[in-house]
């Protein structure tokens, strides 16, 4: 069955900000779940060396945002940002010396409310700290009217159409490179909307991160999350299935690790999964 989405009454809307800086509080120490005090980089600014399709762990980094971290100077400016920019949205800089050229949102990250933007290697030597990016934000609303038991949030419409997901009476077909145990998530769970920000994979457990091979996970894989609704907040429920992408990398501290920003749910469980280590955001749009 073909399916039907609502895309041609969605709106594009003009959000933007402006490539944020690498801050740190007053006191500058992260305390790791094993008791150690660290300084790191990963927040914020321009990640040179770090991209989507890049490995989400064993970077010395704390939270690493793949690319570039972009934020809006107003918080209340900023909400819309975060609100409206959906993965796999173009962004164009309007500033400085990379003026001109073009990306794409990769995904959101809670708590700090950047939105990750990919470029091209040449792109980012080029950028700095309060250059303005434009978003051509579309797909909040996105819907697929012939299965209303899958909720979509957070997702570009031509993404969505790239990702190759196919109908199955009133069952969707997605493909995905893991699958991550609701048991696992932590920090962002029960956050009460999903537009904004994302939730972290804890790893914490070696034999659940050896049972689903999260050692290999990578910025912009495309993830299940089982037992996991995020309808209307981020909640455990048995039988349920999300579906997101690896916005950010992994964290020490406790109740932390790799971000995942909601794509997709279904509380009833009408989500399958077809397991395909290839898709990831990088590869789907052809980003690296």
């Amino acid at each position: 069955m073909a399916l039907r989405t609502n895309r041609d009454r969605l709106l594009t809307v003009a959000v933007g900000g402006e490539v944020a800086p690498a801050a740190f509080g007053a006191n500058p120490y992260d305390v790791t779940a094993d008791g150690r005090a660290i300084i790191v980089p990963g927040m914020g600014s321009v990640n040179l060396n770090v991209r989507v399709d890049d490995p989400a762990l064993g970077w010395v980094a704390d939270h690493v945002e793949p690319a570039v971290s972009a934020r809006a100077r107003d918080d209340k400016e900023n909400v819309g940002f975060c609100l409206l920019a959906c993965v796999g949205n173009r962004a164009t800089v309007m500033s400085g010396e990379a003026k001109g050229a073009t990306g794409v949102v990769t995904g959101k990250h809670g708590g700090i409310e950047h939105v990750l933007i990919d470029f091209p290697d040449e792109i980012l030597e080029r950028l700095a700290v309060g250059d303005k990016i434009s978003v051509r934000a579309s797909g909040q609303g996105l819907a697929l009217p012939d299965l209303p038991s899958v909720r979509i949030f957070n997702l570009d419409p031509d993404l969505f159409e790239r990702l190759g997901c196919e109908a199955a009476g009133d069952r969707l077909r997605v493909r995905v490179a893991k699958v991550v145990p609701a048991a696992v998530m932590g920090s962002g769970l029960g956050r009460d909307n999903v537009y904004r920000g994302d939730y972290d994979i804890q790893m914490f457990s070696p034999d659940i991160v050896a049972e689903y091979a999260l050692e290999s996970l990578r910025l912009g894989d495309v993830v299940a999350i089982q037992n996991a609704e995020h309808s209307y907040g981020r909640i455990y429920k048995t039988g349920a299935v999300s579906i997101g992408v690896v916005a950010h990398g992994a964290s020490a501290i406790a109740g932390h690790g790799p971000g995942v920003t909601s794509l997709m749910t279904s509380g009833e469980g009408k989500i399958d999964l077809v397991v395909d280590p290839r898709a990831n955001i990088a590869e789907i749009l052809g980003l690296r």
